[in-house]
């Protein structure tokens, strides 16, 4: 089941971010909340009462310190940026990323918000992130370094409503 994130659903998405803590941010809490109140979009995919998947995404204009959400702030006025989606490893394959995508492209459409927006590591890499993306049609707009050098992150754009994605026409 598709749903929105609610409080209760915290300790499993703590949960799946610490289990993919070596390509995310980390997070608490508290953070969570703070960003889960900032939200443009903030969904879960629940199966059989477990929480598998989520996704939690901003629009320009949140009160949010990521260095990757302020490189896309300075150079575009309007876009939905996924700070994270996470899918348990059994999961994955069941194509629940493509399903929270396609909800976050159709808000972005609903919106008329021109760009999705997103960032995988280069270094350390993420070849399935950098696959996953590729296959929905985004493209690189920039690079970062961060951590002093330690880790380098490709930002990405996907351009809403600009012809044929896999997401488009899929709600």
């Amino acid at each position: 089941m598709l749903r929105d994130a609610t409080p209760a659903d915290f300790p499993a998405i703590l949960a799946l971010n610490e289990a993919f803590v070596a390509v995310l941010s980390p997070l608490d809490g508290a953070r969570l909340a703070r960003l889960h109140a900032q939200a443009a979009l903030h969904r879960v995919i629940e199966r059989e009462g477990r929480v598998e998947a989520f996704l939690l995404a901003f629009r320009e204009g949140a009160d949010y310190d990521s260095p990757n959400y302020r490189w896309f702030a300075q150079r575009y006025p309007h876009f939905l940026y996924v700070d994270r989606i996470v899918v348990a490893g059994d999961a994955q394959a069941r194509g629940a990323g493509r399903r929270l995508y396609r909800e976050l492209y159709a808000l972005a459409v609903r919106d008329a918000v021109p760009l999705v927006t997103c960032e995988f590591d280069l270094e350390p890499p993420n070849p399935a992130s950098e696959r996953f993306h590729a296959g929905l049609g985004f493209r690189e707009v920039g690079r970062q370094q961060l951590h002093g050098g330690r880790k380098t992150v490709s930002l990405q754009a996907l351009e809403v409503g600009a012809g044929d994605t896999p997401l488009a026409g899929h709600g």
